[in-house]
């Protein structure tokens, strides 16, 4: 099945302008049609654009140049489930909460969670991450293996085909290659991820500090005390008072952590009393907490719905999401700098940020037809991830780089990066048919 379908893109380098649709999209089922279709694409020289459930933010999924848009969604299932190895493998159409939901029963779950119901493989292309980082870590972290289609119609299995074992010292580490490759060098078809025992107990807190600093203080000190704390979100004042009166909430307006344990009833104890005691040594309050699954979930919903949150903040206008991410200990430095700019220009952008490993967002909200104040978005982005490079930081934490950040990308690697990552995609991709325009600035003949 083929069809025209127009695809939007969040980039703020594209809010300006539509973006261009792809010419056909595709349908595939399973990967050999997925093979199938790359032969036909690189022997006509089409443009490739792979399409998972389309949850990217850098505009990563846009058809610059037309082409035919891989759509994965028919690719659903969950191939190979391995409880007592603790992985499984999917297909592209699998998204986070499907596997969740697959798993319900086995005393298992995958929990890299970047809130919404994202792809699985698409996860994997954007190396995604998200409110679990601080304890389970990445995709990056999390992908044993990958089955993939190269440009040409090739298939490799980054691991070896039907691999997985838990670690490796054999050859180059094409797995990571792939991974964050942001479907520029193949298209992923599976991926073998690494599964966790669901915790014997969990429990959540809300805690609120007279200052960024204080908040972030108390981060630092919690990790290395050793807490092996699964969550710690950070928002600023503006952000909770967004998510107070988006999701009823009455939290104070200053700036306030949610953080979330895992482990067993003893340990728990243990946990929360070292981190409460962290807390209000630096002037946090008490904790209010949520024990229940009930109280928790909706408590972490409010933190998911913190983009929905920013928007009621001006009804009518759109919303633009960036992110980077610094050491931690210049995490104080950057926020307090980066409102301080927000104020200066009169721009609203609450700040949500997965503090624990020193990322954090900014959501941007914006009215689309005032160029003036699309122009001032543009330009504090832009000083918002050179702040973040002065700091020893990446221009992007997790969102990848897409289209509105290559030229950023080359501020943060420098020419000798940019070559090597070029000469990777010449060698895999010599016709530049996988998702052109995205990641690398290449020069058209």
């Amino acid at each position: 099945a083929a069809k025209v379908e127009k695809t939007e893109c969040d980039s703020i380098a594209l809010f300006l302008c539509r973006c261009r649709p792809p010419d056909v999209v595709v349908f595939p089922r399973c990967v050999e049609e997925v093979s199938a279709l790359a032969k036909v694409c690189h022997k006509h020289r089409l443009p490739i654009i792979p399409f998972g459930t389309g949850t990217g933010l850098e505009g990563g999924v846009g058809a610059m140049k037309g082409g035919v848009c891989f759509s994965l969604r028919n690719m659903e299932q969950v191939l190979d489930l391995h409880p007592e190895d603790f992985d499984v493998t999917v297909e592209p159409g699998v998204t986070r909460k499907t596997l969740n939901a697959y798993l319900r029963d086995t005393g298992l779950w995958f929990p890299i969670d970047p809130g919404a119901d994202a792809s699985l493989c698409g996860m994997a292309a954007t190396s995604a991450s998200g409110t679990n980082a601080v304890r389970y870590g990445t995709m990056r972290e999390n992908v044993i293996n990958l089955e993939v289609v190269l440009a040409d119609g090739s298939v490799v299995h980054t691991a070896g085909k039907g691999r997985r074992p838990r670690k490796t010292s054999a050859g180059y580490n094409l797995t990571n290659l792939f991974v964050g490759s942001e479907g520029t060098l193949g298209i992923i078809t599976k991926t073998t991820l690494r599964l966790y025992g669901i915790p014997e107990a969990m429990v959540s807190a809300v805690c609120s500090f007279p200052s960024v600093q204080a908040a972030v203080d108390s981060t630092v000190q919690t990790l290395q005390a050793g807490v092996p704390i699964a969550r710690i979100e950070f928002l600023d004042d503006v952000m909770i008072d967004a998510c107070n009166r988006f999701s009823s909430l009455s939290y104070p307006v200053t700036p306030t952590l949610f953080l979330e344990f895992h482990g067993s009833e003893q340990s728990l104890e243990e946990q929360v009393k070292t981190a409460e005691d962290i807390t209000q040594s630096n002037g946090g309050s008490d904790f209010q907490w949520a024990r229940d699954t009930e109280t928790r979930n909706r408590l972490w919903k409010a933190r998911h719905d913190a983009w929905y949150a920013a928007l009621a903040l001006r009804p009518g206008c759109k919303a633009y999401s960036t992110d980077v991410c610094v050491p931690l200990s210049r995490l104080p430095q950057i926020i307090v700098e980066t409102k301080e700019d927000l104020i200066e220009n009169r721009l609203t952008g609450p700040i949500a940020g997965h503090v624990g490993d020193g990322n954090f967002h900014c959501l941007m909200v914006v009215d689309p037809n005032d160029p003036e104040e699309m122009h001032r978005v543009h330009l504090f982005t832009e000083r918002l991830a050179r702040r973040a490079l002065a700091m020893d930081g990446t221009c992007t934490g997790e969102h990848g780089v897409g289209l509105g950040k290559r030229a950023l990308l080359c501020e943060e690697m420098g020419p000798v990066g940019i070559q090597v990552m070029q000469s990777l995609k010449d060698a895999l991709d010599p016709n530049n048919l996988m998702n052109p325009g995205k990641i690398l600035q290449r020069e058209e003949p």
